[in-house]
């Protein structure tokens, strides 16, 4: 949640870092102006409000669902009177020069558009696996624009709510938005080719590659704290210095290392790499096989 909330508010611009969004999570005060802060607790109790939405397993995504979670992000930040309405008149995008970058439908047409793209959600959308019906839909509500502002976030966590309805990631391991916000370029880049041309591929390929980077982010750490757990159950307590912990992580990942792959690694020269690796040796974390230039270095 800490996570989603930083990147997600990050990628509209919200200068906060991840533990000052920390300490809001903890109910204590940091040193912010308080639209920035309110972003942040928005964006958490909007994350509430999808965990409280999966668990009643909703059967159908309704305009009052997309509604409440505009409410929820901007409440404090607009206007009462726009929460959680349709907005009445043009909006545009703009790039930092205040060049139109994209220019949202008619007011008129978003209520149309919007019933069109929650009838997919809730009929067609069955058919097709959730990772497209999350892009589809992510992209789809940010084309129609239908609020005044908050349009990015609100698409984000109804990306999200789908993946967490159709059972793809209901224990909410990975955060598709810091993918996003470690690649604005490349994030309103495909949006803007799909934009451009009408057609959802490039966009879709990039959405699904988000998944994939995020996802094998999860598993990479799940097996280094596996890895940690089994050491320590078979060794006892033993310290290790980040460089140390990098070396066990890479032999997990590629089985087998030589004295010059740790020289690399690290730039150092051939007796530092031997004193990084002596203390892995001594506690048999790691043993030495072969002889002479074939030595190389494998877990115990």
């Amino acid at each position: 949640m800490l996570q989603m909330a930083h990147h997600s508010t990050a990628i509209e611009g919200n200068p906060l870092n991840s533990e000052q969004v920390s300490s809001l999570f903890r109910g204590e005060d940091v040193a912010a102006r308080e639209k920035d802060k309110q972003e942040i607790l928005n964006y958490l109790s909007a994350l509430r409000l999808v965990d409280e939405l999966g668990n009643k397993g909703l059967p159908l995504i309704e305009r009052e669902t997309i509604m409440a979670l505009h409410s929820t992000l901007m409440k404090g930040l607009l206007p009462q009177e726009e929460l959680g309405t349709i907005r009445s008149g043009r909006v545009a995008v703009l790039d930092h020069l205040g060049r139109i970058v994209f220019q949202a439908p008619p007011a008129e047409q978003v209520p149309s558009l919007l019933e069109n793209l929650l009838q997919w959600i809730n009929g067609p959308s069955r058919d097709f696996h959730p990772v497209i019906v999350s892009g589809v839909s992510h992209y789809e509500l940010v084309r129609i624009h239908p609020f005044t502002d908050g349009n990015g976030r609100t698409a984000r966590l109804l990306a999200t709510l789908i993946l967490y309805l159709r059972g793809f990631d209901t224990k909410r391991f990975f955060v598709l938005d810091e993918y996003y916000n470690t690649d604005l370029k490349g994030y309103y880049s495909a949006l803007a080719l799909a934009d451009r041309t009408g057609e959802l591929t490039g966009w879709l390929e990039y959405f699904a590659e988000g998944v994939a980077v995020s996802l094998k982010k999860v598993k990479e750490a799940i097996n280094e704290l596996s890895l940690e757990s089994r050491l320590k159950e078979k060794k006892g307590q033993i310290y290790l210095d980040e460089r140390q912990r990098e070396v066990i992580r890479v032999l997990k990942r590629e089985g087998r290392l030589r004295i010059s792959d740790v020289q690399r690694m690290f730039q150092v020269s051939r007796e530092m790499a031997n004193r990084i690796l002596d203390p892995l040796l001594e506690n048999g974390l790691i043993v030495r096989r072969g002889l002479g230039r074939a030595t190389y270095y494998e877990l115990s």
